[in-house]
């Protein structure tokens, strides 16, 4: 195994082995999942993931999450909802321990996956601002923080490829500060100036990971917009989550990225002509919830995005069937669902979305959600606190994986 590590600024990066790309005339998977494999306190997901022999909810939900990437088997794969870990480069991170003892290891029958390149890096969430962003009248805490969050990086992200990754060419947003974006929806006066000049736009980061695929780069393009709720009447979250998910509908458009920079202090977004995938758990649904209307819209309705081809499920329609509740006056229809909420407010949502390029072709799309006669259902279950309580209440996430095969005009 070869290891390679790319310090960034305070970008870490771990990547082992050779590439183990399917065939050059093969579609290429690419692939979400919000896996909820998040920890109460820092460094318990490595702990966690250190020793799969341990009996327990929070090794059973890995064992299950690994299961249902095996099941998928996205070529590339973004997990949002994974705590990185701050310590010694030298020792094994949280993304290498998940790989080597849960993705590489057969579940339930399952085969095995490998991903010989991984990439992972800090996140906003639980770093302190230094200021009251919560208006509470005391600094401290996670809603203080950058983005919410007891520690740093708690709930932040790892993307996982079978195809090489161009680590000299990613790109990271982690810094880039919410008022530099041009028609922002900063709530003022709800906060004050000396806030709004520290504000940071991302809740976790946005990132821009270049994978090589059959001679050609595919940008991945990967966040985790914050949750337009768990606000008051200026609705800063809402706020904020419509101008993450404009970001990148500005970054793929040559003629309006140009305020943008990296945080290396690079300016602008993609070039005309090339080629991505934006994914990420975008915590907005076209209709329902309460995100600001035609937030997401603005990449599903993008000119130069391809969203003709809806990933879908029954399942998602059986739970709308059999949870009732909000779901039965939601306008969206229920089998594009990605996430099982609570049936009283908000109801199931599409929150889940993997967008390409109108230059790469769709021709399978779909949603990990299995009807409850499939045995595989095990594997989303329904919410059961007193099984699954120490993980959220599910099986695996309260999210659903979402994938799509395109295909890249030089593979096939």
């Amino acid at each position: 195994m070869k290891s390679l590590l790319i310090l960034v600024g305070f970008v870490l990066v771990l990547a082992t082995g050779t590439s183990a790309a399917g065939p050059p005339d093969a579609d290429v998977r690419f692939a979400t999942f919000n896996a909820s494999l998040n920890r109460s306190t820092d460094g318990l997901l490595t702990v966690h993931l250190s020793d799969p022999n341990v009996d327990d909810q929070f090794r059973n939900q890995a064992k299950n999450i690994a299961e249902v990437v095996q099941r998928v088997r996205p070529d590339v794969l973004l997990v949002n909802e994974f705590d990185p870990l701050d310590n010694d480069a030298a020792a094994p991170g949280p993304e290498d321990l998940f790989r080597d003892n849960f993705l590489e290891v057969s579940q339930n029958g399952a085969q095995a996956i490998e991903y010989p390149y991984a990439f992972i890096a800090p996140s906003n969430t639980g770093v302190p601002s230094g200021k009251d962003l919560d208006n509470s009248g005391s600094v401290g805490g996670p809603n203080d923080a950058y983005g919410f969050g007891i520690f740093p990086g708690q709930f932040g992200m790892v993307v996982y490829s079978r195809y090489p990754i161009d680590y000299d060419a990613v790109r990271t947003f982690q810094q880039f500060k919410w008022k530099d974006m041009p028609g922002n929806l900063i709530p003022t006066p709800f906060y004050s100036p000396d806030e709004v000049d520290v504000l940071r736009l991302s809740s976790k980061s946005h990132w821009d990971v270049p994978i090589e695929i059959g001679g050609k780069t595919v940008h991945f393009l990967v966040s985790h917009p914050t949750p337009p709720v768990f606000d008051g009447p200026e609705d800063r979250n809402g706020r904020r989550n419509h101008d993450e998910i404009r970001f990148w509908a500005d970054y793929v458009s040559p003629g309006k990225s140009g305020y943008i920079y990296d945080d290396r202090g690079e300016n602008g977004g993609l070039k005309p002509g090339e080629l991505f995938v934006i994914a990420g758990d975008q915590n907005s649904d076209p209709l329902d919830g309460d995100s600001i209307p035609g937030s997401i819209q603005q990449l599903t309705e993008h000119p130069l995005v391809n969203a003709k081809l809806t990933p879908a499920s029954a399942g998602a329609v059986e739970a709308t069937t059999l949870q009732g509740g909000a779901n039965t006056t939601h306008r969206s229809d229920p089998q594009f669902d990605t996430a099982d909420f609570a049936d009283g407010a908000p109801g199931n949502l599409r929150a889940d979305y993997v967008l390409p390029r109108k230059t790469l072709q769709v021709v399978d799309a779909g949603v990990f959600w299995p009807l409850q006669s499939d045995p595989l259902s095990r594997l989303t279950g329904v919410f059961n606190g007193s099984l699954w309580g120490q993980v959220g209440g599910f099986p695996t996430s309260d999210h659903r994986s979402v994938w799509i095969d395109v295909t890249v005009p030089s593979v096939k």
